[in-house]
Order: structure tokens, then C-alpha cells, then sequence
């Protein structure tokens, strides 16, 4: 179980958002089904004969109680205005849910179920102590229009007067529909001591152009233990045991499935597996997610309701249940989920009701930038002091060049007097770090970019291709994205800006620094190819705006002689040192001691 936690791929990419932005900030600082069909149709039974349990057998014997003939079963349709269910008179499992409109990376349309991928199994134990599953049952169907709504009774009977019903209510609007599984007349035919046996699976199908990318954000979620919130492993094979369960989602990045137990899950078994192999790219399915647990009886009987959402992964939707089932959407942790869901969400809703998507994205980056201008232009100025001192900086380096401990005190001496810190510049660089990784978070899982087109990107939500290579590069990809270059190569001309004036000479074995920063760029061209083109976008315009900013506060706002001048008036006056400041020169004093102690 995970908690929160996210897959390593996600913090990799976080740490390179992460030290761009710091460096940066420091040298400037995702077929129509058929008519509804509402002939009912007569059940066909058989009861297959059962093997006798032999002595080291737990469980009862499997009663396969279905027709033989499999012309028999059928599959009833019933739709609303978003959905279109089609669910197995043997069985009674969902064996197609359409979202009526979407389409696929391929342009046809978007199945969330579709034949073999989804499964559901209501194990009883016989009077004489045989396993009887639901899924072996053939049952009647009955559909009737209801006051807002369809409703799609599924009956099969129990001995004499006994039956199980599985019983679908579909309203005429909306993506939640009611589920309720009842047993009645069952006192002789079943053990109501034992508790009947729920199994809930599903294969997750590939809906996005990138496998990869969309697999990275298809994930079990679920809600448990006095609204506590958790998920499975992204990243390969994972399960738990979990109690008193609220809701469990398996969420294929962009579309949730929901399973909303009327009362909690008392106990419950939780499975997610990876499905895809060596060639992802190639694969149909994501992931394997099953729940399993046990309904107890209620007297002589049983009775389980649930409510069932098969929709978008939108949280302009799931917000509006009382379940809280947005919280299945990886918004990310504290500060930077609350960002995303308070500040992002509705001011992109807002950006996106007035003008197409990739102009809201430069227009959210716009605001962005101007929301954080005052916390960069504390770091120019930070950054223009360090660049009038760096000539005396220069200058110790120079004189104590063979006494490190020396050339720092004195390095630290002529900061304190001229009221200046290279800490200065990176502070508000952290600063503004929850914004970018809530901007990191934000863009995958935005279900409004899916599908949206902006200029020669066809997909906001997955990666832009302007060319396809013949062959496929290691940790780029088998394409070349031109926003993640457009990115790059704007992140290449901002260094190129400031770390020839404000790089510091490279100390005695410390890195090239200057050789990090121009790496930068091409780790994130690397990294992002694959990405959202969206976000891509965002940091193309982002990084032209650093530029533009950049510019205008150097040679307009910034008074570099009158900063000179300050430094110098700081000089002349008395500077007390704080408690950190005279911590640290007695450490270097000590350590200076030591030393001489030493020759």
C-alpha cells in the first residue's frame, strides 16, 4: 500500500523540474453498441453434477449452474445521455460500457468495458456445502422505464420458490448508476452462516497515444479506515488488505472506474498488476486491478447496494459526490494538491470557458509569471549585488587561493558588510517551488487537454510528434517533439544570459557548474518528450517570459550603479553579525586553529 506516494519516474521528474528552476533562479535565479433490446428472454438451467470435497479441501466444490447452450445468453443494452451499458444475461456482469462521444488515440470510440476484460463473481455456499457462483448463472432479464430512468432486472432462480437478482438502475443523466444484488427464498438452499464471496476485476484498456505515459497514471485508489486515502503501486505489481473501505477506484489515467459500497467493505483484499510486457508501446492493456471481500447475510437474507461510476477522471464531476471520490485523482500531497485543486482547477475551468485551450495555458502561464514577479524581482536584485561584488570575490579567491578556510571567512566577511548573500537568490526560487510542482502535477491529470489540439499538437494531453524516427533512442523515444525542443532550447539561451556574468569560478573539487546548467536543457528534452504536450507548452512560454522579464528588470528597473552605491554605504556602517553568522565564522575560526595546529 501507498499513501500519497507517487512512482519514481514522477520524482525524477520533479528533481529536474526542481534544479532547473533553482538553477536558473540562482544565476538570475492522457462502435456504437446495438439498440436497447427489451425482449426478455427464458432462463435455460443445468445443473452440472459437483465432485465430492475431499478431506483437504477448504472451500466448497463449484456448482456450475448455466446453460449449456450458448445461444441463450444474451446482452441487454441500456443507455442515458453519456452512457451505454451492456450487461451478459449470463453472469449479469457489465460486459460493455461505452462513453458515448469519446474516442480512443485511435479515433474510435472509448470502451471502459468490452467483452473479456471485466469480470464479477457472488460466491454462496450451498445447504449441502457446494460453492454456488454467480457468474455460471443464467438470468432472466426484465427492463422498465423508471420515473427518471432504466431499470434492468436480472433474475435467476434457487430451487423452488428461491432466486438471485442482480438489479441495474440506470438514471437518464450522469456516469453513477445503482447496483443491488438480492437473494430471496434461499433459507433451504443456501448456508446463510457463510458469508457470500465478492470478486470484482478488471483489465484496464490503453486509451492514450503513449502507453508508457498513460500506464505511469493508471492506478488502484481507494478510501478506507475513517476517510483515509490510499493507492497501490503505480509502477509494477502491488496489493494490500485494507478494512472498512469506502469506495475503490481503478483509474485508467483519464476514466475511473468506481465501485461505491452502500456500507463499507469490512474487510477487503485489493490486487493491481501490470500487464504491460518488454514492447509497452505495443501493449492493449495497462493494469489488472481486482477487489475481493466477503457480504454477510441479513437474517434469511441477502441484500448488497452499491453505486457504480464509470466516467472521466474530472474532477469538475467527481467534487460534486458526497463520497469524496476526487480525492481518487493524484493531485499531489498538502500545499500542492490544495493549489491544484483550490487555485489551478478553477482558474483554468474559468480560462477554458472563454478561450480554446492552448491559449488558456499561455494565459495561466502569464498569470503565473506576474502572481510571482515580486519573488523574482527580490532575486534580481540579489542576483545584481553578487554581480558588483564579484570582482573583490575574485580577488580573495585570488589572494587566499592556497587557505580555503581563509578565503571563505573573508568571502563571508565581505558579504556581511555589503549586505548581500548568494543564499538570497535561491530563497526565492524555493519559494515558488510548490507553484511548479503543483504545475508538474496539474497538467497530467488534466482531463480537460484531452483531445484538445493547439497548433500542431493534436493532443494537449499527450506528447506533440512533428517527425518519426526509424529507430527508437533510450530514454527519448521513437519521435521528436517540438515543444520539449521549443523548451530546451529556451532554457538554453536563459543560461547562456546569466552564467557569463554571474557564474562564480569553479572552487577545487567542486562540479562545472556552468556544464550543469547547459545540461539542463537537455535532460529535460529527454524527459519531457514523452510528456504532455501541454505542459511542455507551459515551460516554452514560461522560460520566454523569464527572458522578456529577465531583460526588463536588468536594463530598465535595475539601477546596477545605484546598487554600487549601496553596497559601498553598506560597507562604512557597522554590521552585527546574527546567530547564525557568528556560529558559522567561529566554525571556520576553529577549523583555521585546527589547521595551524596541524603544521
Amino acid at each position: 500500500m501507498e499513501q500519497r506516494r507517487i512512482d519514481p519516474l514522477q520524482i525524477i521528474g520533479m528533481v529536474l523540474v526542481f534544479v532547473i528552476f533553482t538553477w536558473m533562479m540562482y544565476n538570475q535565479s492522457a462502435e456504437d453498441l446495438a439498440q436497447t433490446n427489451t425482449q426478455e428472454t427464458q432462463t435455460t438451467e443445468a445443473v452440472a453434477e459437483a465432485k465430492n470435497p475431499t478431506a483437504e479441501q477448504v472451500v466448497a466444490t463449484p456448482v456450475e449452474m448455466f446453460s449449456s447452450e450458448e445461444a441463450a445468453k444474451e446482452t441487454i443494452t441500456i443507455q442515458n445521455d453519456v452512457l451505454t451499458l451492456g450487461i451478459s444475461t449470463k453472469g449479469g456482469a457489465m460486459e460493455q460500457v461505452l462513453l458515448n462521444g469519446e474516442v480512443n488515440y485511435q479515433d474510435v470510440p472509448l470502451y471502459l468495458i468490452d467483452k473479456e476484460n471485466n469480470s464479477l463473481n457472488i460466491g454462496f455456499t450451498t445447504a449441502a456445502g457446494q460453492l454456488l457462483q454467480t457468474k455460471f448463472l443464467m438470468f432472466s432479464p426484465t427492463l422498465t422505464k423508471i420515473s427518471n430512468g432504466q431499470q434492468l432486472r436480472l433474475r435467476a432462480p434457487i430451487e423452488d420458490k428461491g432466486y438471485i437478482e442482480f438489479i441495474y438502475t440506470l438514471p437518464n443523466e450522469g456516469f453513477r448508476f445503482g447496483f443491488e444484488i438480492v437473494a430471496e427464498g434461499i433459507e433451504n438452499a443456501l448456508d446463510t452462516a457463510i458469508p457470500a464471496s465478492f470478486s470484482w476485476g478488471m483489465d484496464g484498456f490503453r486509451h492514450a497515444k503513449s502507453a508508457q505515459y498513460e500506464n505511469r497514471y493508471t492506478q488502484l485508489a481507494y478510501r478506507h479506515e475513517n476517510d483515509k486515502y490510499s493507492t497501490l503501486s503505480a509502477s509494477g505489481d502491488d496489493d494490500d488488505n485494507e478494512k472498512d473501505l469506502e469506495w475503490v477506484s481503478y483509474r485508467q489515467h483519464f476514466f475511473s472506474s468506481i465501485l461505491i459500497p452502500e456500507q463499507p467493505f469490512e474487510q477487503v483484499s485489493l490486487n493491481s498488476a501490470d500487464l504491460t510486457d518488454d514492447e509497452v508501446e505495443a501493449s492493449a492493456y495497462l493494469k489488472g486491478f481486482s477487489t475481493e471481500t466477503n457480504l454477510p447475510f441479513q437474517r434469511n437474507r441477502f441484500q448488497a447496494n452499491f453505486d457504480w461510476y464509470m466516467g472521466p477522471t474530472d474532477y469538475a464531476i467527481l467534487k460534486n459526490y458526497d463520497e469524496n471520490l476526487y480525492e481518487s485523482i493524484s493531485f499531489g500531497w498538502g500545499l500542492i494538491g490544495w493549489i491544484n485543486r483550490s487555485v489551478f482547477y478553477p482558474l483554468f475551468g474559468f480560462l477554458t470557458g472563454l478561450v480554446p485551450h492552448g491559449i488558456a495555458i499561455i494565459l495561466l502561464t502569464i498569470i503565473v509569471r506576474l502572481v510571482l514577479s515580486p519573488v523574482l524581482y527580490k532575486s534580481y536584485v540579489s542576483q545584481a549585488k553578487m554581480r558588483v561584488l564579484k570582482p573583490e570575490i575574485t580577488a580573495l579567491n585570488e589572494k587566499y587561493k592556497n587557505d580555503a578556510t581563509k578565503r571563505q571567512q573573508e568571502t563571508m566577511k565581505l558579504y556581511t558588510k555589503a549586505g548581500a548573500s548568494p543564499v538570497a537568490g535561491c530563497i526565492p526560487a524555493l519559494l515558488q517551488m510548490p507553484v511548479f510542482f503543483a504545475l508538474f502535477y496539474f497538467f497530467p491529470i488534466a482531463s480537460e487537454l484531452r483531445g484538445k489540439s493547439f497548433l500542431w499538437a493534436d493532443d494537449l494531453s499527450s506528447y506533440d510528434v512533428i517527425a518519426e524516427l526509424p529507430f527508437t533512442i533510450p530514454f527519448y523515444g521513437d519521435h521528436i517533439s517540438l515543444f520539449p525542443l521549443l523548451a530546451s532550447v529556451a532554457i538554453f539561451f536563459y543560461t547562456r544570459m546569466t552564467t557569463g556574468q554571474q557564474m562564480q569560478p569553479a572552487q577545487p573539487g567542486m562540479p562545472n557548474m556552468k556544464f550543469i546548467m547547459y545540461l539542463m536543457p537537455v535532460m529535460m528534452l529527454f524527459f519531457f518528450n514523452n510528456y504532455a504536450s501541454g505542459f511542455s507548452l507551459y515551460y516554452v512560454v514560461s522560460n520566454l517570459l523569464m527572458i522578456a522579464i529577465m531583460v526588463v528588470v536588468k536594463n530598465v528597473i535595475i539601477d546596477q550603479d545605484k546598487i554600487h552605491a549601496q553596497i559601498e554605504e553598506n560597507k562604512k556602517k557597522p554590521k552585527k553579525q546574527n546567530r547564525f553568522q557568528r556560529k558559522m565564522a567561529e566554525m571556520m575560526e576553529e577549523a583555521d586553529r585546527q589547521k595551524k595546529l596541524r603544521k
